[in-house]
């Protein structure tokens, strides 16, 4: 499979300095890849972290890592929670817990998202088709039904949707995934619309990371490519510095 044409990496509309400013943001899929390697770059530069995955045993690992990293030292300033995504009651329950410990946050990035083994879509397994899309978008949607209320009380808050460069173009052999990419553009689009002043969705591509999602599809070659650590830096950068100037936008680290 060869990389699909990569977009141009579009300007932000409206940049100023994070400054001094504490944000709390909220990240899904903090367990591995780009989701953890954010997380830890957010409590670097002591942002407080909510952080979700399904993986208790990844979650356990991880919450000594952003105790360690966080500046100034903090046991306590981080909230991470086993929750399912995909799942409506589990996005609900964490909404629940995050307003009870942390308030309301102030940035949320839709980092979940999972990968269909290489198939013609006609050999790709119907469960394995529908696990891409309840986590992709299902996912996504379920995050953005029980948390922009809460923003919408403030009139602030900006929401980063993850997407791809395969959501902007195709390739053979993941179709399910293009889909959910695709359908995470078109979603982000229509609710910046419906967002008040003060607000922003944003689809973000990453741009192309080695992770295990990658690795599923290009195998060893995938280690050509830059590190969720060495991206990391570079993320927080734009997302923290993203304003109710770039609702609606589709933006390329």
């Amino acid at each position: 499979m060869t990389l699909p044409p990569m977009p141009t990496t579009a300007g932000i509309s409206s940049m100023r300095l994070a400054g001094g400013e504490i944000r709390t943001v909220l990240i899904t899929g903090v367990s591995r890849g780009l989701g953890k390697a954010l997380a830890l770059e957010m409590a670097k530069r002591g942002h407080c972290v909510i952080g979700c995955a399904r993986s208790q045993d990844k979650l356990n690992a991880l919450q000594p890592e952003l105790a360690s990293v966080t500046n100034p030292p903090s046991e306590n300033k981080h909230l991470l929670m086993n929750v399912d995504v995909s799942l409506n009651s589990s996005v609900e329950e964490l909404a629940r817990a995050v307003m009870e410990k942390k308030g309301v946050p102030d940035i949320i990035v839709n980092s979940a998202g999972t990968i269909n083994r290489n198939n013609k879509l006609w050999e790709v397994p119907a469960e394995e088709f529908d696990s891409v899309i309840d986590t992709n978008i299902k996912g996504t949607a379920n995050v953005l039904r029980h948390f922009i209320p809460l923003m919408l009380e403030k009139k602030q808050g900006v929401i980063i949707n993850m997407s791809s460069s395969w959501g902007r173009s195709a390739a053979a052999q993941v179709a399910p995934y293009c889909t959910s990419k695709w359908a995470i553009e078109g979603l982000t689009r229509s609710v910046a619309k419906e967002l008040p002043p003060g607000m922003a969705a944003v689809a973000l591509n990453p741009g192309v990371i080695y992770t295990d999602m990658l690795q599923s599809c290009f195998g060893s070659s995938a280690s050509l490519y830059q590190t969720p650590e060495s991206w990391a830096p570079k993320a927080a950068n734009m997302i923290l510095n993203l304003t109710a100037a770039d609702n609606g936008a589709s933006l390329s680290v």
